[in-house]
């Protein structure tokens, strides 16, 4: 079993919808899609945002894309056009979910393109 960072594993695309970061998550297969959905919680993704949004996380299951979709309510301050946030947007939460850390276990990762950059 690994601890791997989201970013070495898994794609973000993320926005704005008003007050709402909107991020969706994407897994390379379906092992490492059933562990983002065991893994990856509402709870766990408001706790990893908790100093930058107010409001709940909703999570929603896309299967048929190997993907999660986040909507943070209460992320950008008010929305592009109120807030004085420097991402005003949400375009840079996706890069910051894929901060997040997953246990996997050796044999998954074994199987899946690492997005490691080169040393």
């Amino acid at each position: 079993m690994a601890l791997v960072q989201l970013s070495e594993i898994a794609q973000t695309r993320s926005g704005d919808k008003g007050d709402s970061s909107d991020i969706s998550l994407f897994a390379q297969n379906q092992e490492l899609y059933e562990i983002f959905k065991r893994e990856i919680t509402e709870e766990r993704v408001f706790e990893h945002f908790k100093q930058l949004v107010s409001g709940p996380v909703q999570r929603f299951e896309m299967d048929n894309l190997l993907a999660l979709k986040f909507l943070i309510d209460g992320a950008l301050a008010g929305g592009a056009s109120q807030s004085l946030r420097s991402d005003s947007l949400g375009k840079c939460f996706g890069s910051n979910l894929l901060r997040m850390k997953v246990e996997i276990p050796d044999h998954i990762l074994a199987g899946v393109k690492c997005f490691r950059y080169p040393k």
